[in-house]
């Protein structure tokens, strides 16, 4: 049995802004009509396969969920990091997790933000090295490199070893001369992060080469908890354990290693240039979503969300629009954009972490507009979803019904209001917003009142498990 471990953690700062920390590259829609993570989880049709366990951290929880369901796709939980610490750690509390009922699964640990554009390649590929695993080995797979990348380690390939071969090292990010050297040897692979192997062996081999890690991950699974489809562990175990990865902690050590090559049109999508390599590109060169119009403009990614971006004379550019910020960097300097996200951090900017639409587990709100005293909101509620049952110490709200039914409960009565209808809350007021209907309701909310932060909610009640007892 093959059990899919899907690594849905990460911030993509190098796609800001695009990519924020509380919405990251693994849930946008980069390159066609389904998010990263769909795309991870439905390019395993066709394969033998137990549904997947998901890995994220509790600020994504519901956005992963969320993005499960709407493809369809039932999971095996979805496994929540108390804290982000490394590859290692995250995979080895899903292996302690796929053996507690005395199963030892082959785990097929993917990364959530990866693209792949050959999936027969990527499944024959699983499909090889599935029987390597069986046989105890560690499996990696190697990406067939068509330039000399610097942006990711390599592999090495030793001696031959049925459809794969030994590894003979792991290499860090080389410089041009070198990965130049490596592509041309053929003997070198990028290193693409996806592993094969039984949950018992990666087991055997952490605890053999770092049972710090070992003991640290099977004390912190020994305490669970379960709310809806999310598996919690003992936070304070789990902060004691080391931060690493599963290439330092057991890939570089075990003598079990073997490389599967994969040729699959495979990127990490690690910036924008790459986002520009891998999207479908006009007669100079450029790729365009959204509103875009273009004069002699070449090699040029233009993203707009919500307006008309027009370029001139232009050539190798990146240029991002968003709701609430904008990004214009040449090519050769697009890496540089964490420098951005790190000043952003240190001015505790909201833009580093926030999108002006932000997703919630009953919908979605979007900050319209924002003064000194109030803050304006438009309100999606998807069909059956109600909002917590709270109160705000220092704000009232008005909402209007744009389309839709809403049922509201203010203190201790209940009333439905429509299309084109308002209702007032007053401060202090206990309050709650559930959609009865089966399409989105769409209200407008109007904030006014001496402090409006998202700080100041007092729940009493919620179905998504967000009341701290």
């Amino acid at each position: 049995m093959i059990l899919p471990i899907i690594m849905a953690g990460g911030s993509g700062t190098r796609l800001w802004p695009l990519s924020r920390g509380n919405y990251p590259k693994q849930f946008l829609k980069l390159n066609g009509e389904l998010t990263m993570l769909q795309e991870t989880l439905t390019r395993l049709d066709g394969l033998a396969l137990s549904p997947a366990m998901l890995i994220c951290n509790e600020e994504h929880r519901f956005i992963a969920a969320e993005q499960t369901r709407q493809i369809g796709v039932e999971h095996n939980g979805i496994f929540l990091e108390p804290v982000g610490r490394n590859t290692a750690p995250a995979i080895a509390l899903a292996a302690f997790k796929a053996i507690e009922n005395g199963q030892d699964p082959l785990l097929l640990v993917l990364a959530a933000d990866h693209l792949i554009q050959d999936v027969s390649a990527f499944q024959l590929s699983v499909d090889k090295a599935s029987i390597l695993a069986s046989q105890d080995k560690l499996v990696t797979f190697g990406i067939v490199g068509d330039k000399p990348e610097t942006g990711y380690g390599y592999i090495q390939r030793g001696e031959p070893f049925a459809d794969g071969f030994v590894v003979d090292c792991f290499v860090e990010k080389p410089s041009e001369d070198v990965a130049r050297h490596y592509i041309e040897s053929g003997e070198y692979y990028w290193n693409s992060g996806m592993f094969l192997f039984k949950a018992s062996r990666y087991l055997s081999e952490l605890e053999k080469f770092r049972p710090d890690i070992y003991a640290a991950c099977k004390n912190s699974i020994q305490v669970q908890k379960c709310d809806l489809d999310f598996i919690r562990v003992d936070r304070v175990a789990f902060e004691a354990c080391p931060d690493q990865s599963i290439d330092y902690a057991v890939m570089e050590h075990t003598h079990d290693a073997v490389v599967i090559p994969l040729d699959a049109g495979w990127s990490d999508v690690g910036g924008f240039p790459a986002l520009l390599e891998v999207s479908p590109q006009d007669e100079n060169g450029n790729a365009f979503k959204g509103d875009v119009k273009a004069v002699d403009t070449k090699n040029t990614l233009v993203v707009s969300e919500d307006k008309l971006v027009a370029t001139i004379g232009l050539e190798d550019l990146i240029i991002v629009n968003t709701k609430d910020a904008v990004l214009v960097a040449h090519q050769e300097k697009a890496q540089e954009v964490k420098a951005i996200v790190n000043q952003l951090k240190a001015e505790q900017r909201s833009e580093v972490t926030f999108h002006r639409e932000v997703y919630r587990p009953w919908g979605k709100y979007d900050s319209v507009d924002n003064g000194e005293r109030f803050q304006v909101k438009r309100i999606t509620v998807k069909p059956g979803a109600k909002l917590s049952v709270q109160m705000h110490h220092h704000r009232a709200e008005h909402w209007i019904v744009v389309s839709g039914t809403a049922k509201v409960q203010i203190d201790d009565t209940e009333q439905y209001v429509t299309e084109n209808e308002s209702v007032y809350i007053p401060i202090t007021a206990v309050h709650a917003l559930e959609n009865p209907g089966k399409v989105d309701l769409e209200l407008i909310e109007v904030q006014s009142g001496s402090y409006l932060g998202e700080d100041d909610i007092v729940r009493f009640e919620d179905r998504y498990g967000r009341v701290k007892g």
